[in-house]
């Protein structure tokens, strides 16, 4: 999922663009491996980032624009490349080098993250350059795409399906889409995932000319850290871990976990509704709680219709306020939004919530930069308009290696739509797409849950907060344990998907420990923030 530095509901609408290149130095430096007879990666880490300021309409002054190269395949480093965007803030004090940034998705475009939300980063610029990017397979990066298909792999949110009906005509569907997204995603597909996005942080950490790499990961950036941590323990600097995914669990009890905490979210912000006047679910807590259960229902057989075409159903309605629930300080909009449909039938101000997608945090439209031919950067109008999901469920994929048959499946489907709805009888069904979305793609690596455990590495911060909706604090104690005595544990009681942008305790704690290595005691903990404040 992609974290929310920012609340403000209208999206920066921005064209960058940029004549930023790389300069390939002469000097000796690593080859990526002290194994002399692994691949020689030395070409890649010679290189330096050539910054160039990002010209376009709306984007920030002081915004520099970049990138590196890397190896399509780290096993055949002379072979096909890519590029990865890069964009940065250059540090306004003493500079200690950079911190690399990941916004979260997995499938958020770094450099449109930065550029849209850059104000809540300020802070760390008194010690560092900071610098975001576009993951292979992500935004201007080699985007995947699944064309018309990606709506096809959201199978079970749409509300005229049922898969326990006719699973197998179900997953004919999956796999079919499946095939779409290897047609339009090209060449990067079979080598998009964490691992080897963990290798191109660190080509992008010797390019920026940095001996270690100092970073802040926010929801799936979490599981980048880690994954970094295992394959580069000598390498780590301090690493910021806010949100923290999961490792080990797989994308079945990831849904599950996923819509019990979107539950308890919906329960505090209807906690807070009922105490105000104005709150359209009315003055009684369950009340309330079964008001939104009977919306659902009732947008999805009577769904309302909008000036863009298309009907808002019930499922958009769980879709909505699973964005609003993101952060503590949209619920005020997020009230306001189920009141317009409530007392007057408009649903207008709830597609602002429900317009991002699964997970959507920003997205900067109109980014550009110069085409490239091949692994080059593409211009922003040739990103794909279903670019965020579809990278979201081919790195998921990636990173998984379950891949129950379809026997499976359609034995566990009913046990699961029933322990899914459980969970929440509002996201539930919502949910349960995750378990579906890996079929018909090849299996996925096993190192994340094999390999991510008792890194060696110098302290590291995690932190979880009690009311995220999409990372359980559970999470970030399971990770810790598995990491091993590097991880130093936040608990942030706070409400709301991370905690560096809605916590001025946790921001404090971040960026003293960021810019001067201020690390908390392990196990203490962030009090919560009135949003009313």
């Amino acid at each position: 999922m992609l974290a929310k530095l920012s609340t403000r509901s209208t999206v920066r609408r921005c064209a960058i663009t940029s004549a930023a290149g790389l300069a390939l130095l002469g000097a000796g430096l690593p080859t990526g491996s002290s194994d002399t007879s692994a691949p020689d990666l030395s070409r890649f880490y010679r290189q330096k980032v050539a910054w160039a300021k990002c010209e376009g309409v709306e984007i920030p002054e002081d915004l520099q624009c970049g990138k590196v190269t890397v190896p399509l395949d780290y096993t055949k480093p002379r072979g096909a490349t890519l590029d990865l965007a890069l964009a940065r803030y250059r540090a306004t004090g003493p500079s200690r080098g950079s911190v690399l940034l990941n916004f979260g998705g997995p499938g958020g475009a770094g450099v449109a993250e930065l550029a849209a939300g850059g104000d809540d980063l300020m802070d760390l610029t008194k010690g560092y350059d900071v610098v975001s990017f576009d993951p292979r397979g992500v935004g201007r990066s080699s985007p995947v795409s699944c064309g018309d298909a990606t709506a096809d792999s959201a199978l079970v949110t749409n509300e005229d399906t049922d898969v326990t009906d006719d699973p197998k005509a179900v997953l004919e569907r999956a796999r079919e889409a499946a095939v779409e997204c290897a047609k339009h995603s090209g060449q990067v597909l079979p080598y998009i995932g964490t691992v080897n996005v963990s290798r191109d942080l660190d080509v992008i950490r010797q390019a920026l000319g940095d001996k270690k790499l100092n970073y802040l990961g926010f929801s799936y950036g979490t599981r980048l850290g880690a994954v970094y941590a295992a394959q580069f323990p000598e390498r780590v600097g301090r690493l910021v871990l806010d949100g923290v995914d999961t490792l080990t669990e797989p994308l079945s009890e990831q849904g599950l976990a996923g819509a019990a905490g979107q539950q308890r979210a919906l329960e505090d912000f209807v906690n807070w509704c009922v105490g105000d006047i104005a709150c359209p679910l009315g003055t009684d807590a369950r009340s309330a709680r079964e008001e939104v259960v009977r919306l659902v229902a009732s947008l999805d057989e009577n769904p309302v219709p909008t000036d863009f075409g298309e009907d808002f159903t019930g499922q958009d309605l769980v879709g909505a306020i699973s964005q609003g629930l993101y952060s503590e300080e949209l619920w005020p909009s997020l009230e306001r939004a189920l009141a317009s449909l409530v007392e007057d039938g408009d649903a207008r101000a709830l597609l602002g919530f429900s317009g991002g997608g699964s997970g959507s945090g920003f997205r900067a439209s109109g980014v550009r930069v110069r085409a490239g031919a091949g692994g080059g950067l593409v211009d922003e109008d040739d990103v794909p308009a279903d670019n965020l999901p579809a990278a979201l469920m081919a790195i998921n994929c990636a990173d998984d290696p379950d891949r129950p048959d379809a026997d499976r499946i359609t034995r566990d489907l009913g046990r699961l739509r029933a322990e899914y709805e459980q969970a929440s009888a509002v996201f539930g069904r919502y949910r349960l797409t995750e378990y579906l979305m890996c079929y018909g793609r090849p299996k996925g690596t096993d190192y994340i849950r094999e390999e991510v455990r008792d890194v060696p590495t110098a302290k590291m911060l995690l932190v979880g907060t009690r009311g995220d909706p999409a990372t359980p604090y559970r999470w970030t104690v399971e990770t810790a344990q598995r990491l091993g005595d590097s991880a130093v544990v936040l608990d942030n009681k706070g409400e709301g998907h991370t905690g560096y942008a809605s916590s001025k305790c946790v921001h404090r704690k971040v960026v003293a420990f960021l810019l001067y290595g201020l690390l908390p005691p392990d196990g203490s903990s962030c009090g919560p923030e009135d949003v009313r404040d």
